[in-house]
């Protein structure tokens, strides 16, 4: 089993690294187009800024091996986002694997402090990504931009400021705003779920 993470200039890698260590996976980190393609599952992690993530994809065609890849893909926070057709951020055009825009998050009240940094609730949740995971179970979530809900494409269901897509998935492509890598043993099953797709 070869795990592939995407090594581009999105900070975060090595905290899933040691996420995949602890389930007894030695994941390999790579920009090359044959090593993507080859991997049984690729992660496609992040943190930072859409724009900037997106022009140093497209420098390496990274985005092209992404679209081509037929094997489970994983996207995490910044991941997901990018995985998607559009962002507010940066006004980028994404990799577009997923014909949905993110939006940048309005708060609604003084109370509601972006970014959205903590643990938060998960509800809705399909496919055997959340096998073993209850309703209502907590994520660590980072994020100022997020996923509208989507009848097709939505996964699982966070609330902050509004109900948006905590998870997405179409195809051979998953994606979770939130950080399973950071959240405890619900985030392990679900990357141990991702590793048996």
């Amino acid at each position: 089993m070869t795990v592939a993470i995407v090594k581009y200039n999105a900070g975060n890698i090595y905290s899933v690294v040691n996420a995949l260590r602890r389930i007894g996976i030695e994941p390999v980190i790579t920009d090359d187009a044959d090593q993507l393609r080859c991997a049984d599952k690729v992660i496609f992690p992040g943190q930072g800024e859409a724009k900037t993530a997106m022009e140093y994809l497209r420098e390496r065609n990274l985005d092209d091996v992404i679209r081509s890849l037929t094997q489970p893909v994983l996207g995490i926070c910044v991941g997901q986002q990018l995985l998607c057709r559009h962002s507010e951020e940066g006004d980028t055009d994404c990799i577009g694997i997923f014909p949905m825009d993110v939006k940048r998050f309005q708060p609604t009240c003084h109370e509601e402090k972006i970014p959205q940094m903590g643990w938060n609730s998960l509800t809705g949740l399909k496919t055997p990504l959340f096998n073993g995971i209850k309703e209502q179970d907590y994520v660590y979530f980072v994020h100022s931009y997020y996923v509208p809900l989507h009848d097709e494409y939505t996964i699982a269901t966070a609330d902050f400021t509004l109900p948006y897509s905590a998870a997405i998935h179409t195809g051979n492509f998953y994606a979770t705003q939130f950080h399973p890598e950071k959240s405890g043993s619900v985030g392990s099953r679900i990357l141990k779920n991702f590793i048996e797709l």
